[in-house]
């Protein structure tokens, strides 16, 4: 089976770690016998007659690359910021979809994979349809938590989702959203993602911190994602603020980059626990095995999400998670065995970091259940899915 997945957030050789699931993903699928899958990842168009130094840094990213020996095709389109959203899925149509019917005419596609429903479904669907191969469209969390609520794009994103061959979601919760932005329920398939046990696994806890430098008796606390509002480090500042009258060698490291990095920088200068809080930035994802390891516990105070891949991470790592109900993290951290979901405010985030501080959790337990969801496994379950799409499809006669 050969599959073409259209995305523009997927890993390049200047982000590594963007869209490093999807990724992850799709190229466990590829490694099953007989399939195989290509990338295109669209990006922006950056005139050449800018100056250097006001280039948008992702200029300098070749149109082809090669990654864990998977191609990418990283074709152009325009792209004018803050103001053509309205028409963001016509630009990348127009702007890549000659590149893809190069491909398909060099060695056809049997079916196009689009992850992100809007811009990028929409465009997966108008060139699934030149090409007359099934599409499959996966919602991934703010194209349909937030987008739809645009009037401007609500359109456009209900037609690409009626317009699908099938449709899959990280999780149960997301299957709901994804249906209230107009999709057919019934052509909804949940898949959630998995975690890869070769780069994610116990290590020596004390090594673990010895690698990273992290010095003192702890307990330390991990959080990892990007820097805004919607992940809830700043909640996780506020509790640690709470403890540290009883936990007076508690430290927290917060890994990400973002918009809020300054104001979470204020908010550590003004609780003045700057020896308790360190913004660590983002970090290698090969890394972050080591962050979980030396943790005591891991957080994750979303407001939203769809199926946050840091849960079976740290798991994996036999780290227990604090975190909040949002979107399918209740379907990872099924039992309290695995972790603690709290309500999202700094009362509860506090007891609940307090009392599993104190708790003695079963490691080997944490370990084994990250491990029955391992990408190859997702992988087993997106191709019985694709190939259900591909054989219900009519046949065209000659």
């Amino acid at each position: 089976m050969r599959i073409l997945t259209y995305s523009s957030i997927l890993p390049n050789s200047l982000q590594p770690t963007q869209g490093i699931f999807t990724f992850q993903r799709l190229g466990a699928l590829s490694r099953r016998p007989g399939n195989q899958v290509d990338f295109v990842a669209p990006l922006p168009y950056a005139p050449p007659w800018l100056p250097k130094g006001s280039r948008p840094r992702y200029a300098c990213i070749p149109s082809q690359e090669t990654m864990e020996g998977l191609r990418i095709f990283h074709p152009r389109y325009a792209l004018i910021p803050k103001i053509s959203m309205p028409w963001h899925g016509r630009l990348m149509y127009l702007g890549t979809h000659k590149t893809v019917e190069q491909l398909h005419r060099e060695n056809p596609y049997d079916l196009l994979d689009a992850q992100y429903i809007y811009p990028d479904g929409y465009a997966g669907v108008l060139i699934a349809k030149k090409l007359g191969i099934p599409v499959i469209l996966s919602a991934l969390g703010t194209d349909v938590n937030v987008f739809p609520k645009f009037k401007r794009i609500a359109p456009k994103i209900r037609w690409a989702l009626n317009e699908a061959d099938g449709i899959l979601a990280v999780s149960n919760s997301l299957k709901a959203t994804t249906a209230a932005a107009g999709a057919p329920a019934d052509k909804i398939r949940v898949i959630g993602n998995g975690v890869d046990t070769t780069r994610f696994h116990p290590l020596d806890r004390t090594e673990a911190r010895r690698a990273l430098r992290i010095e003192g008796p702890g307990p330390f606390v991990i959080s990892v994602g990007t820097l805004d509002p919607n992940k809830g480090h700043q909640l996780l500042i506020a509790a640690v603020s709470e403890l540290t009258g009883r936990y007076p060698a508690m430290k927290a490291y917060i890994a990400g980059e973002g918009p809020y990095q300054s104001a979470l920088t204020a908010q550590i200068r003004e609780k003045k626990i700057a020896d308790r809080v360190v913004l660590i930035g983002k970090r290698p994802h090969a890394e972050l095995n080591s962050w979980f390891n030396a943790a005591s516990v891991s957080c994750l105070l979303s407001e939203r999400e769809g199926w946050p891949n840091v849960l079976l991470e740290s798991l994996a790592a036999g780290t227990p998670v604090i975190a909040t109900r949002a979107g399918g993290i209740a379907e990872v951290i099924a039992t309290p065995a695995l972790g603690t979901l709290v309500e999202r405010n700094v009362p509860a985030i506090t007891a609940a970091l307090d009392a599993a501080l104190k708790h003695e959790w079963d490691r080997p337990a944490l370990v084994a259940y990250a491990a029955q969801r391992t990408w190859d496994k997702v992988a087993e379950e997106i191709e019985d899915y694709f190939r259900t799409i591909l054989n219900s499809r009519p046949t065209t006669k000659s």
